[in-house]
């Protein structure tokens, strides 16, 4: 076919116009025909769009809801745990403050107490100086224990039984001398204090040199009690047994430990070696010994007051038994008056009787009465 229209080098017939028309009403009619059906699909779609929307905003709103209420008790319950935390936090500051307090007041306590102990500690470490510079004085150490068993002496016994730093007739001098009753003999003690070798004893305990310082405190404690026998045992003069008064407990629980043949030298020289503790009960025994004495030098006495008293009681007796009469004839004296009371009684009791029937009587009764009566 011919070409109806030609644009350039582009020919177009009729029939292509014709096919070109038709695909343009075929593509327009497709349209319409799409464009129905979009429409109607649209609808629907944007219909359950909205439907769903609908249900999304009240699900939102019913999230919103729940979240607002959750926050809402999350909220009271994070207040009402705060609030038990800071309650528990402020009872837990009180109560560690309490303490804290407590602690505070015992521990100025104990530092007073140790300020206290303190001080004591140093004047004890003083007077264990003291002590120390005391005892290593030779002189200063004898009149240490001579005045500790002074001091028991003068506490245990009588003013007139003892005498201080006696002469005795072969012009010896003893530190203390008992007077016994009787012809017993004045008991005379000494006190001796072995120190350096005990001491040495001590350092020396568990070591090579324990032997030679154990044989030297033996000998110094033997020569001590050698040197009592031969001064201040006197026959005729003091007793039979003297004392040596060892002012330390500690010496003396370590001579009758470990050193019982110089206990037995001393019991062989009638020496006696006593502490403060044995020596105390040494003068209870004495002083009950000087008390049956004087009972004993007293017995005349007694005797006499005795008998005395056994006159006296005789005379009570006599006496009571006066009493006791005049108080059997005051009984009877009683008894007597006592029934002379109950006549009395008696006849007033009649006589009230009689001015009741008076008062009751009737008047004709009254006259028959009178004239029986004249």
């Amino acid at each position: 076919m011919e070409p109806i229209l030609t644009f350039g080098a582009i020919s177009v017939t009729a029939l292509e116009i014709v096919a070109a028309i038709a695909l343009v009403l075929l593509s327009i009619l497709l349209t319409l025909f799409i464009s129905r059906g979009s429409r109607q699909v649209l609808q629907s779609h944007l219909h359950n769009m909205n439907r769903q929307q609908s249900e999304l905003q009240g699900r939102l709103s019913q999230l919103a809801e729940d979240a607002a209420q959750r926050e809402n008790k999350l909220r009271q319950s994070l207040d009402q745990r705060l609030d038990n935390v800071s309650e528990r936090v402020g009872k837990s500051i009180v109560e560690t403050q309490e303490r804290s307090a407590a602690n505070l007041k015992q521990l100025h306590e104990r530092l007073a107490l140790i300020d206290r102990a303190q001080k004591n500690i140093e004047t004890l470490s003083g007077e264990v100086s003291g002590l120390q510079s005391l005892l290593s004085n030779k002189q200063a150490r004898g009149a240490f224990g001579e005045k500790q068993m002074q001091d028991l002496i003068s506490e245990f016994l009588p003013p007139n039984s003892y005498s201080f730093q006696a002469t005795l007739s072969n012009k010896k001098r003893v530190d203390a001398l008992i007077h016994m009753p009787g012809e017993q003999g004045d008991v005379a003690i000494d006190s001796k204090f072995p120190l350096e070798s005990w001491r040495r004893l001590m350092e020396c305990e568990n070591s090579p040199e324990e032997i030679q310082a154990r044989r030297d405190f033996a000998r110094d404690v033997q020569v001590h009690i050698k040197d009592i026998a031969g001064k201040y045992l006197i026959f005729g003069e003091t007793h039979d047994v003297a004392m040596m008064f060892l002012p330390s407990e500690a010496v003396y629980a370590e001579l009758h430990t470990h050193f019982p043949q110089v206990i037995e030298g001393s019991f062989k020289q009638k020496v006696m070696i006593v502490s403060p503790t044995t020596f105390m009960a040494t003068l209870h025994t004495m002083r009950a010994v000087m008390k049956d004495a004087a009972m004993r030098e007293q017995a005349h006495i007694i005797q006499k007051e005795v008998g005395l008293m056994a006159k006296d009681v005789s005379l009570l007796d006599q006496r009571v038994g006066k009493l006791q009469q005049h108080f059997t004839q005051s009984t009877e004296d009683m008894r007597q008056i006592r029934i002379s009371t109950e006549k009395i009684t008696k006849r007033a009791d009649k006589i009230d009787a009689l001015e009741d029937n008076i008062e009751t009587a009737e008047p004709t009764n009254i006259t028959d009465f009178r004239k029986s009566g004249s």
